[in-house]
């Protein structure tokens, strides 16, 4: 049994009567540079493993989209001034004497991402990125003139033997990762409803939708108030009457998706809340997305792991999109402890909530401190045991199955 878990069983609030759930859709800003951020990431790590034969240092966890300006009134919508991604963080340039075109790949891979998630955009004039990239290694080497440290090299480095990870796979952080699971009923709703109106290609999508979908619940039994924010194309809507009247097609769209597939919950459902028809201040937009007009995404201000923000439920703040996916913890242990929770609900039928905590330099295969929390109180504390230390002993298989999923199939926010 692993000497530094402890299973706490019985718990019996971890699901509350009242649930409070947000979710981030495929257009928010937010979302924009989370997935950005992570398909940096997953960029980076194929093309140097291919390369270099190995992964590299990188993290682009701190990237920044500020929001542009946009013009838009009944049949046109127009951008002013671009929208600007500062990819800020680290990443090497250089291996074994070798120069890596960097910036070039993260170019294309911007390109490649705006034109998929904002096809409206006009990428030569609509799209700025500017490089803040650093190769500086993290605190924790003293200098010494003749000093040969391999620390100093971790972003330049000579040789696989300047990556440290690769003799001893360790912890490069104190930090902890946070899982639940089951899903609740409303939680599931929200990702289904979320994903339903703003997730592209869609078959039936109107032209006039765009995608920078917000979804809110407050749910209490099977009563579920629901504040949905979606965003209308201008160039698709060609008066007030118009707009009024998709407004009546995605309610009655979003009534029946719910009806189908979720058909014993109540649902109060409110659109658009901040529409004032009388002043002409409607959610209107040029290329459906509130980051065409001032507003900012910031890696970690989005979804957790699990898809979802949840105030009433276990989380963390770690903004898990874009870390290296060799060894930060912020990434690593937040998707272990939601696998954790997932296998242990399969196996027993239990509510589980995980938390992994890191050391810093320690072996990333076995954290700090293991805290598992289950509402049951008549389960085999050995298969805990053993679906905690698998998923432990598979993080190497873990780390290439990240850098060649999606961020929609990793489970990424």
């Amino acid at each position: 049994m692993n000497k530094n878990i402890l299973i706490q069983k019985g718990i019996s609030s971890i699901i509350g009567s009242v649930e409070i759930i947000e979710r981030k859709g495929w257009g928010h800003p937010d979302k924009l540079a989370d997935d950005l951020a992570e398909e940096l990431s997953r960029a980076y790590a194929r093309d140097t493993l291919s390369e270099c034969g190995i992964i590299l240092h990188h993290n682009f966890d701190k990237l920044c989209i500020l929001g542009g300006g946009s013009r838009v009134s009944y049949g046109k919508g127009e951008m002013t001034n671009p929208i600007r991604v500062l990819i800020n963080g680290r990443a090497t340039n250089k291996f074994a004497g070798k120069n890596l075109n960097v910036e070039k790949l993260i170019k294309k891979t911007c390109l490649t991402f705006f034109e998929d998630r904002l096809p409206l955009l006009d990428l030569e004039k609509d799209l700025s990125i500017t490089f803040n990239l650093s190769q500086a290694s993290s605190p924790g080497q003293v200098y010494s003139p003749d000093s040969d440290k391999t620390r100093q090299h971790w972003f330049s480095p000579r040789g696989a033997e300047d990556l440290p990870e690769y003799k001893n796979l360790y912890s490069n952080d104190t930090s902890i990762g946070t899982g639940y699971a089951p899903l609740t009923l409303a939680e599931n709703l929200v990702i289904e409803i979320s994903s339903y109106l703003s997730y592209r290609p869609r078959n039936n999508a109107p032209k006039w939708l765009g995608t920078d979908v917000k979804v809110m619940a407050y749910a209490c039994e099977n009563n579920i108030d629901l504040i949905i924010c979606a965003p209308q194309i201008a160039r698709h809507v060609n008066s007030k009457k118009e707009y009024i009247s998709n407004l009546e097609w995605i309610k009655t769209d979003i009534q029946s998706f719910l009806k189908k597939h979720f058909p014993k919950v109540h649902i109060n459902l409110n659109i658009n809340a901040r529409d004032n028809f009388d002043k002409d201040e409607l959610y209107l937009t040029a290329i459906g997305s509130s980051i065409e007009s001032g507003d900012e995404g910031v890696v970690g201000r989005g979804n957790r792991i699990n898809g979802l923000i949840t105030s009433k439920r276990p989380m963390n703040l770690e903004g898990a999109n874009g870390k290296n996916p060799v060894y930060h913890v912020g990434k690593v242990y937040n998707i272990l402890a939601n696998n954790i929770a997932k296998d242990i609900h399969t196996l027993t039928g239990s509510s589980a909530v995980v938390d992994l905590i890191s050391k810093t330099g320690n072996d990333l295969a076995d954290p700090w401190k293991i805290l598992i929390q289950i509402d049951k109180t008549s389960i085999d504390e050995n298969k805990i045991n053993s679906i905690v230390n698998k998923h432990l002993e598979d993080i190497p298989a873990l780390t290439i199955k990240l850098i060649n999923s999606s961020t929609k199939e990793i489970g990424l926010s």
